[in-house]
């Protein structure tokens, strides 16, 4: 795409953004600390989630991406190859890996900040390889452009999922002050963050 998602608030999240993970992912969530990132359909996209699962499971994967729709397009990325593609580009490419290992130890240093896993690695095959893109695409999509650029490369791929509708459907516009119906210039309506103070982001 040519134009990633916007980089949105954290923020904590409502009745309406579980009922919404309920239905993407078809399961209540298991130790869910924050909304990461929204789609620019308003929706939850990717969540922040706890190192250590309410039954004491280490769970390492700090960035979870919940949207159907981009863990579907994702997932064609993945069987064409592109994982293979970008681990033989990190054996050969002395500054995109250490850009990738930067990567990691933020992903590391977030996740120590909330609890330290000792002895778990980051995610997603992070430092050395790539495992998983839906996990590199979700730090891309938390942290913002220019913290992961295997994750950044992924999400510059994928078309935009939302173009046809959020993935799920619920009552009124997603919860949360600040959200409001923006139009865009083919007329389409999606729903934008707008600070107290601020412009939409």
């Amino acid at each position: 795409m040519e134009t990633p998602p916007p980089t949105t608030p954290r923020t904590e999240p409502t009745d309406a953004d579980v009922e919404a993970f309920k239905q993407q992912l078809g399961r209540p969530p298991r130790g869910l600390r924050a909304i990461a990132h929204r789609c620019p359909c308003g929706q939850p996209d990717v969540v922040e989630t706890a190192p250590r699962l309410p039954d004491g499971t280490p769970f390492p994967t700090l960035y979870y991406l919940t949207c159907p729709k981009a863990n579907s397009a994702i997932g064609t990325l993945e069987a064409n190859g592109v994982m293979k593609e970008m681990t033989e580009r990190l054996q050969s490419d002395p500054e995109l890996a250490a850009a990738y290992r930067a990567a990691h130890e933020d992903y590391v240093r977030r996740r120590d900040e909330i609890e330290e896993l000792k002895g778990f690695p980051s995610a997603g095959g992070m430092p050395d390889r790539v495992k998983c893109l839906h996990v590199l695409v979700a730090h891309s999509l938390a942290a913002g452009p220019g913290v992961n650029p295997l994750g950044d490369e992924a999400l510059a791929m994928l078309p935009q999922w939302w173009a046809k509708g959020a993935c799920v459907t619920l009552p009124g516009p997603p919860s949360g002050e600040g959200w409001q119906v923006e139009s865009s210039e083919d007329g389409a309506g999606h729903f934008a963050f707008k600070p107290v103070d601020g412009d939409a982001r």
